[in-house]
């Protein structure tokens, strides 16, 4: 795994899953190519209909602004 790999893992481990736990969430990071991270929502998160919202607006963003080179989020 590259560093940049790594670094994603231990901030969805460490930022985000703690957030998405409190509504019984979760997601599994699934890959990165070319600046775009792929995730799958799991728990509640799977199939709710603010997880475009949550994709965007949470996961994204948090990724974005800790690691340089994380042009997009998307879910797989």
């Amino acid at each position: 795994m590259i560093d940049i790999e790594k670094k994603i893992n231990e901030i969805i481990e460490k930022d985000i899953k703690p957030i998405l736990a409190l509504h019984l969430g979760s997601v599994t990071y699934e890959g990165f190519k070319d600046g775009v991270v792929s995730i799958r929502f799991e728990g509640t998160c799977k199939g709710c209909p603010f997880s475009t919202l949550t994709l965007k607006a949470g996961v994204e963003e948090i990724l974005k602004s800790k690691i340089e080179g994380v042009t997009e989020v998307v879910a797989v």
